[in-house]
């Protein structure tokens, strides 16, 4: 079968175990290949390497079988109509684009702006003067332009003063944020997430943050105000940055990663773990030294 044809013969897609005759599943192992074909799937995506030659009608040779699953996937997907719940709240000053679905108790705060086929799930708060782009998904919960964490300390009295934080959140193209996540907007300029980029649930980023295009970013990480983020980066679980930190293109931060303040960490497609966030093999050979200390 070729790869333009599922759109024809197949409706869904499904796992080994459940697949009925008109689903795509896919197979990136001998293992999981053999799985595929013992099973009652109507089409099998997998690479040529596995395939081998295999008289097997239903296989669908292709470069990378997850990624063409996720994509059909996507394209069978039933597309949303414009919806506003009742128990939401958008202002009527709020800038509304096309096919736009906004969930129970979701808030669009006046001169917000929402561009089409964006999707607010239940609870989630898009406050005045956030800008979010088209195909925006924000999960349940999330709180987008709140006030950032920024304050002057007088240092007589011991008080602390909130600076200005009057600036704004732009959320670019294809952005996707998850559930309880928070970005705060800029403080005098603005905050921006790059097209493509994808946030996980319970993430935190301060004001005037800048990330890029198609950066990662896992669950529970913490991002201090001014710091950049550069294109493809990738944060793993519990990372940590202070401010003003620069994280620079490809830079892949390991699971509970720490950077300090000002910091810069570059080096495309390399892996960087450990507080403070250094190349994985001389964090491992530290690890090694302290352990012969016992």
């Amino acid at each position: 079968m070729k790869l333009e044809e599922l759109h024809e013969k197949m409706t869904h897609v499904a796992s080994a175990e459940n697949a009925k005759a008109d689903a795509v599943v896919f197979a990136e192992s001998a293992e999981s290949l053999a799985a595929a074909l013992a099973s009652r799937a109507g089409a099998v995506l997998t690479t040529s390497e596995l395939a081998g030659e295999s008289a097997d009608e239903r296989i669908v040779v292709v470069t990378n079988p997850r990624l063409e699953f996720a994509k059909f996937a996507q394209k069978i997907a039933p597309q949303r109509e414009a919806f506003v719940h009742p128990s939401a709240s958008v202002d009527a000053m709020a800038k509304i684009g096309a096919r736009v679905y906004v969930a129970a108790g979701a808030v669009v705060e006046a001169n917000a702006v929402l561009g089409d086929d964006v999707t607010l799930g239940a609870g989630a708060k898009v406050l005045a003067g956030v800008v979010l782009g088209n195909r925006v998904l924000v999960q349940a919960g999330a709180v987008l332009g709140g006030l950032g964490f920024g304050y002057v300390r007088d240092a007589a009295t011991g008080e602390y003063t909130l600076f200005p934080q009057q600036g704004e959140l732009v959320i670019e193209d294809d952005v996707e944020i998850g559930a309880n996540s928070t970005i705060d907007r800029g403080a005098l300029g603005e905050t921006r997430i790059g097209k493509g980029t994808k946030i996980d649930n319970l993430v935190h980023i301060g004001h005037n943050v800048r990330v890029g295009r198609n950066v990662v970013i896992a669950a529970q990480v913490g991002i201090s105000g001014s710091c950049v983020i550069e294109d493809g980066a990738v944060l793993a679980g519990q990372v940590g940055i202070s401010d003003h930190c620069h994280i620079g293109p490809g830079v892949i931060l390991g699971g509970q990663a720490g950077v300090f303040r000002g910091a810069t960490v570059k080096g495309p497609g390399q892996m960087f773990a450990g507080t403070p966030a250094e190349p994985i093999k001389d964090m491992l050979k530290s690890l090694a030294r302290l352990r012969r200390l016992k």
